[in-house]
């Protein structure tokens, strides 16, 4: 069972794909949410990164959250989901989760004009339709990430370890396999 962080975003366009792919899903929006649940992957949608990291905090579910993140649970962070697990971000003060060695810097496309949609090639799966909507990159990885994807030469997508990440937002289009990817790389181990 995939928990999704339902605070803000894009949360049900991921249950939609999720149950194409045949993975049952929940939402999360508080902590008792999470009471008694049998949790095998997380993911963390688009969304605003510091409305998002306020609202954990207000609804309980940060440490929470925090502490299954640092379990090593799988997660799969889309957007702002990609900046609250950033170790550090550029353009940011705040470090929220800080479980990917990743600097990342926010809104780096542009603001919402900015947005685009474009295709590109992501390691060990080919080229995959992207939606960037006010999408940051990652500006430098740590030794142990492993970047999957670039567009115009930023990093957009990586993993290390228990957690997989992309600027651009793979729920916006008709392709599962990204979401393929993380269920059988990730959740399945």
């Amino acid at each position: 069972m995939i928990g999704i962080l339902a605070l803000q975003g894009g949360f049900i366009e991921h249950c939609n794909i999720l149950a194409k792919l045949g993975a049952e899903c929940f939402e999360i929006r508080k902590d008792q949410d999470l009471a008694d649940k049998k949790i095998d992957g997380l993911i963390l949608p688009g969304g605003e990164s510091t409305v998002v990291g306020k609202l954990l905090r207000e609804s309980g579910l940060f440490n929470q959250l925090k502490h299954l993140i640092d379990d090593e649970i799988p997660v799969f962070g889309t957007c702002a989901g990609l900046i609250l697990l950033a170790k550090k971000i550029e353009n940011d003060p705040n470090v929220y989760f800080g479980a990917i060695d990743i600097l990342v810097k926010r809104n780096a496309f542009g603001r919402q004009l900015g947005s685009f949609r474009t295709d590109g090639d992501f390691a060990g799966i080919g080229s995959v339709p992207m939606t960037f909507i006010r999408a940051p990159y990652v500006e430098n990885v740590g030794p142990d990430v492993t970047i999957l994807s670039k567009v115009n030469g930023h990093i957009v997508a990586a993993e290390q370890k228990n957690i997989l990440v992309t600027a651009f937002h793979p729920e916006l289009t008709d392709d599962s396999r990204i979401h393929a990817y993380f269920l059988k790389n990730f959740c399945k181990k």
